[in-house]
């Protein structure tokens, strides 16, 4: 039934446009008090500019924003929480971007924006970062500034941003048609002079064909070209040069020249024109970033699928016992939510109602389904594959594992590898000297005839255009980047890829890396006098403020027994890396023989001073001594089993022809016990944090490319020194913070791959730089002695753009040994 409406109030319809995105929704309708002005909104009467926009919102920014600890958006630094406001770093999709020209055109737009901190732009990802201060700048300013530049920035987690690329994509298409049929009947009218003599045609006849052409001409300069003039025009205005700009003097240059014959044919340019050229040129180039499009999508799209996995609604359980539908974000830490099967799960929880298997490759690298029941964790990004299943929220947005995951990939798909940052800083002065080359082609030709001169100058113009050169090494990057992606390899520093290519050395961590993280406790040898429960219990306290795996296996231990419950109170306890824990302990377990303990200590035997002879000791098992001041109170042995894949990665290894090598803070009989098991010849134990440096600089100073794959926190140092760092999934966060890449679930038989598949990158950027100087080296001659007509250089132009693309897609499977050496 249709609403009623009050005669003594005024209603207007509103239309809300979302921070400037292209799809507009209608909210509904806003009633007036008659005599009050609508433009009370704002105070420049645009109320649609004023009012306040969703984005604006703090609650919606998480989606798509994440708070960093430093203006560069790296994490690195001091807080930036400051009376102005906090940092914020947004990760958006860009629409109209072609080649690194526009990027370094929409970063320097964006960094003159007051409250714009930083800005990283990628054009073979199509996505940026922008780090901006809350309180100084809103994202619906930084949103809009560059729609009069001709780009359109969503979002990256929005919603409506893939109907907006649809839609664009369907202009674009149309675009691509005009052209398309265009191009073939100006084509049909070209022919006669193609083939007829001089005299062969009447004069009005010529002409007639030559009006017929240009008619056809218009809608392909005014409609099909509309994307290079409203660049180039965003160019101009901004005093710089872009890669649409020498097209878009190109094109004006063919349609002016060739419309002064058409209207004068007894005049200066009445010779000949050139709508076949023109209109074979404008397809071709549309043609070309067409087909470079769908193989961008294909190809670096794997990063930003990522982001679509979550759903976007989920069924909240309800006071009354229902299941409400509503939106992920309205979602809250402790809510009940239902997941169906084939949904995936929109937060980090744990099952409280029903069993099921659960895909989680994604975030560990398990491919086999994983059953779950009441209890059992479940995380973001994971998949139901079976039954309904009642989950409690306990982590959302940015704080899961899945959102962290985003985060850091997002952050390696807008970074620049140092070749593509060298081809940035050449590409503009190339287009420079691009323009310069053209004007003294048409000096140096103008004697042999004014159309002759242009058209070559128009060749100059276009065959020189450096988009195969900008695009040869982030596409590449980008494409392995997703395939190892889509594996659950986390590539935090797109640079490593490069890196990781030149690697020669591998050295590994022992404890967590080549061996299971989880250990298990088997002996307990305690002082005469304390019981085992109690011991226990002390080390379990003390093992609560560590995260090393040994302290996490006494923990487990503890609460197998029911002693995690009631932890003793401990006071200025101190992490000592690569030894152990201390800290004071002043309140004894109860019904306990220990009393007034103290200073404690939790670790190995040169932490807690015992002396070497002082008891037998096991070398099949990692010992954990437990101390205090009066001596030693227990010792723990706890066991450790090699990985399942660590003998067929360190195999792998030696047959790429790397040297390998175990560094470890374990025992030294433990480490080279490890170490003859897996055929590693160069192994050292009782390794302090300064000591895995000072080998990594020795083998670093000795000229080699050392990669480090660890995942405990006394890794941190030699994981930022480094030539290419790999932190377990299972890592610390410390050791994650500085590592190159994450390896999904700890598979270590991933690191071959990702070097084949490194090696395999490489040779694709070398083969695409070479293949793009290579054709400026041969076509720029040939163009400047006008030998090359502008269809033909229009073709060359988006033929090497294609080809560069296309040889990087090569890259998009996921790696597996012996399969990257038929990339190359």
């Amino acid at each position: 039934m249709r609403r009623q409406l009050r005669p003594d109030l005024i209603y207007v319809k509103v239309l809300r446009r979302d921070c400037e995105y292209p799809t507009a929704m209608h909210v509904g309708q806003i009633a007036f008090q008659p005599g009050f002005a609508p433009h009370s909104f704002g105070s420049d009467g645009d109320s649609d500019s004023d009012m306040p926009q969703p984005c604006d919102d703090p609650q919606e920014w998480p989606a798509f924003s994440r708070r960093c600890a430093s203006p560069d958006g790296s994490g690195n630094g001091p807080d930036c929480t400051g009376s102005a406001g906090t940092v914020w770093e947004s990760q958006v999709l860009v629409q109209g971007l072609h080649c690194a020209a526009c990027a370094l055109r929409l970063e320097r737009a964006l960094l003159d924006l007051p409250g714009v901190l930083t800005v990283r732009v990628s054009a073979a990802a199509a996505r940026a970062s922008v780090t901006w201060r809350q309180g100084v700048t809103l994202p619906s300013a930084w949103l809009a500034a560059p729609l009069a530049l001709g780009y359109t920035l969503t979002p990256a987690a929005d919603a409506y941003a893939r109907n907006d690329v649809r839609q664009l994509s369907r202009l674009a298409l149309w675009r691509w048609l005009v052209a398309t049929f265009c191009m073939m009947q100006v084509m049909m009218y070209s022919a006669p002079s193609y083939f007829l003599q001089p005299g062969d045609m009447s004069a009005d006849l010529e002409s007639l064909l030559r009006w017929a052409s240009w008619l056809l001409s218009v809608p392909v300069v005014v409609f099909a070209s509309g994307p290079f003039f409203k660049s180039a025009w965003g160019d101009f205005k901004r005093h710089s040069i872009g890669m649409d700009l020498p097209v878009s003097i190109g094109i004006a240059i063919m349609f002016v020249v060739s419309s002064a014959g058409t209207f004068d044919p007894q005049g200066a340019f009445g010779r000949e024109v050139y709508f076949d050229s023109l209109t074979m040129f404008v397809f071709f180039l549309l043609t070309g970033r067409w087909l470079e499009q769908s193989l961008r999508d294909r190809t670096a799209g794997a990063l930003d699928a990522l982001s679509h996995r979550l759903p976007q609604e989920v069924q909240r359980l309800a006071v009354d016992g229902s299941f409400q539908t509503i939106s992920v974000r309205r979602l809250r830490v402790g809510d009940v939510i239902r997941v169906l099967p084939g949904d995936a799960f929109a937060a980090d929880g744990t099952i409280v109602l029903g069993e099921t298997a659960v895909d989680e490759s994604l975030m560990t690298g398990e491919s086999r389904p994983l059953t779950v029941r009441t209890g059992s964790a479940v995380m973001a990004g994971s998949h139901n594959l079976a039954n309904a299943v009642q989950v409690r929220v306990e982590r959302l947005g940015a704080e899961t594992r899945y959102g962290q995951f985003l985060a850091l990939t997002a952050q390696a798909a807008t970074q620049k590898p140092r070749l593509a940052q060298l081809a940035d800083q050449v590409a503009r002065p190339f287009l420079a000297c691009t323009m310069l080359a053209a004007c003294a082609t048409a000096v140096y030709l103008w004697p042999q005839g004014a159309n002759h001169a242009l058209m070559a100058a128009v060749a100059v113009l276009v065959v020189t255009c450096p988009c195969a050169l900008s695009l040869a090494t982030p596409c590449a990057m980008l494409t392995t980047a997703g395939a190892l992606a889509r594996t659950g390899v986390l590539v935090r520093n797109l640079q490593a890829i490069e890196s990781l290519a030149a690697v020669d050395t591998v050295i590994f961590d022992k404890t967590g890396t080549l061996t299971d993280a989880e250990l298990e406790l088997q002996k307990v040898q305690v002082r005469p006098g304390v019981g085992q429960a109690e011991a226990l219990h002390v080390a379990a306290s003390l093992a609560q403020h560590s995260l090393h795996p040994a302290s996490r296996a006494l923990l487990a231990a503890a609460k197998a027994t029911g002693q995690t419950e009631a932890l003793l109170p401990t006071a200025n306890v101190q992490s000592v890396l690569g030894q152990g824990v201390e800290g004071d302990v002043t309140q004894a377990p109860s019904g306990g023989q220990v009393h007034g303990l103290g200073r404690v200590r939790l670790g190995n035997a040169a932490f807690c001073k015992i002396p070497a002879h002082g008891l037998a000791q096991s070398a099949n098992a990692m010992q954990v001594y437990l101390c205090d001041a009066h001596g030693w109170l227990a010792r723990f042995e706890l066991d450790e089993q090699l990985r399942a894949d660590a003998a067929q990665t360190v195999t792998q290894m030696r047959s790429l022809g790397l040297a390998t090598q175990v560094l470890s803070g374990d025992r030294e009989v433990r480490v080279l016990r490890v170490a003859e098991a897996l055929g590693v010849r160069h192994a050292q134990g009782d390794c302090m944090p300064q000591t895995k440096l000072a080998e990594l600089q020795r083998l670093q100073r000795a000229g080699h490319k050392v990669m480090v794959v660890g995942d405990g926190m006394n890794d941190g140092a030699v994981l930022a020194g480094a030539n290419v760092s790999v932190a377990m999934g299972d890592a610390v966060p410390l050791s994650q913070a500085r590592c190159d890449f994450v390896l999904p679930g700890g598979q270590l038989s991933k690191l071959a791959p990702m070097i084949e598949q490194a090696r395999a990158t490489m040779r694709v950027v070398r083969q695409n730089l070479i293949w793009a100087a290579a054709y400026n080296a041969l076509c720029v001659p040939l163009a400047v002695a006008g030998w090359m007509p502008a269809w033909l250089a229009g073709l060359g132009m988006a033929a090497s753009s294609l080809l560069v693309i296309a040889n990087a897609a090569r890259l998009s499977r996921w790696p597996g040994i012996g399969h990257t050496q038929a990339v190359a």
